[in-house]
């Protein structure tokens, strides 16, 4: 499994587009049968209260591609859904960083490659 990170806007699904994966094999459900999933940060969010980070890792694990925006980085915010969303969006990438073959972080377009 590849894990891409980065900030908004950072090119994280152009860059997953070059490695020969059409948007239209992407989808934001990670329980879907697709190769690539993207947005995790937000099905996170959906699911805040219930979320079983764990579980979610063992299913995104098997993903050929797993793309979340860092939702880590900057003032740590006062609101309960916020905080939790960068506790547990951080870590199920801790997670799944282990359980990557390689991870590659975006930042302005280009892609860095910090695993494999």
């Amino acid at each position: 499994m590849i894990l891409v990170i980065g900030g908004m806007s950072s090119g994280r699904k152009t860059y997953v587009c070059s490695l020969g994966y059409a948007e239209d094999v992407f989808s934001q459900d990670p329980y879907s049968s697709a190769p690539v999933i993207y947005g995790v940060e937000k099905y996170v969010l959906d699911h805040i209260d219930s979320v079983d980070i764990a579980d979610l890792a063992e299913v995104l694990a098997k993903k050929d591609v797993v793309i979340c925006q860092e939702v880590g980085m900057g003032v740590i915010p006062v609101e309960y859904e916020s905080r939790m969303l960068r506790e547990k969006s951080g870590g199920l990438c801790t997670l799944l960083g282990n359980r990557a073959d390689r991870i590659v972080r975006m930042i302005c377009g280009i892609p860095t490659v910090i695993k494999g």
